[in-house]
């Protein structure tokens, strides 16, 4: 093993000690990536933490610096954080494909849409604990009182602005990926999530309009059909840093089909399940992001006819 390897191994240790000590959740991503590295339900072997069942990540992640050693001195790993369990809420704010492609400082990002939001609420950008990803998004750390449980959602806040809690994953500051490195760029304490906040998220979605099927129940129309093929063959296909969007994208993209009663919503959400967890992409965050999109699409889509 080279010295270049031990010292990123020992380096990840440490982000992972000084995530856990602040009381966060941690647990091994794969090195250089953002998938978590322990073994997911298909490859579980039903034995060890697994005798009785299988364990998920969100479940293994621990604050026990033996543990934490223990599995950080096998290999580079970079740090996730379960922010479920770590009582947190993170606003993941993204960046357009085109500024990361060509730098272009005019496309919308999750900063420029968060930042609109603040002002439509009358608030300031809240101070708390922020992380840089390597493409320039940001990680702002919120905590969550004990009780309140909030889930994982996909730009329902706002446009490339997604939030990551139970049923979610971050990568800590310290972690490396070929795009470069998690860097804390503010260490203020983790904030409160503010209120105004709390109730933008809390905000339920409009019932959907009920729309006369265009088929006999628990049928398909050839249309919506191939299009759920066409949509998680894409996503099954996407690489490391565009599942998530492209899992949003193909989601919405059938919400219409299920919206006009051509196929069954459980159809599409299991395909699209298996499609995600295919390309890497972490259970909780499918499922979030499907679920998500499917709101969105079909509260929003326009009536058969108009289409």
């Amino acid at each position: 093993m080279t010295h270049r390897t031990d010292a990123r191994r020992a380096d990840l240790l440490a982000a992972a000690l000084a995530a856990a000590g602040r009381g966060w959740h941690v647990h091994p991503l794969r090195p250089g990536g953002k998938a978590p590295a322990l073994h997911g339900e298909h490859a579980c072997p039903r034995s060890g933490p697994c005798a009785g069942g299988h364990v998920k990540w969100e479940q293994r992640a621990t604050t026990d610096p033996d543990r934490i050693r223990a599995a950080w001195t096998t290999g580079p790993y970079n740090v996730g954080i379960a922010t479920g369990p770590s009582g947190l809420i993170v606003i993941d704010l993204d960046v357009h494909k085109d500024e990361k492609d060509k730098g272009s400082s005019d496309a919308p990002c999750g900063a420029t849409s968060f930042s609109a939001l603040c002002e439509r609420a009358g608030q300031p950008w809240p101070t708390t604990y922020t992380v840089r990803t390597p493409s320039g998004g940001m990680h702002l750390y919120f905590s969550v009182r004990p009780g309140i449980e909030l889930h994982n959602s996909a730009r329902t806040l706002a446009p490339y602005v997604d939030t990551r809690a139970w049923g979610g994953n971050v990568v800590a500051a310290g972690s490396i990926t070929p795009q470069g490195v998690y860097e804390a760029v503010n260490r203020y304490p983790v904030a409160e999530l503010p209120a105004w906040l709390m109730r933008e998220l809390q905000r339920p979605a409009p019932t959907p309009v009920a729309m006369a099927p265009l088929v006999v129940p628990g049928a398909a129309t050839r249309r919506a059909t191939v299009a759920l093929d066409r949509e998680t063959a894409a996503v099954r296909g996407t690489g490391e840093g565009g599942r998530n969007n492209r899992l949003l994208e193909g989601a919405r993209a059938l919400g219409r089909f299920v919206a006009w009663g051509e196929i069954a919503r459980d159809v599409v959400e299991e395909a699209f399940q298996a499609a995600g967890e295919a390309a890497g992409l972490a259970p909780g965050e499918c499922r979030a992001t499907i679920r998500s999109a499917l709101d969105w699409s079909i509260r929003t889509c326009r009536p058969r006819d108009a289409a």
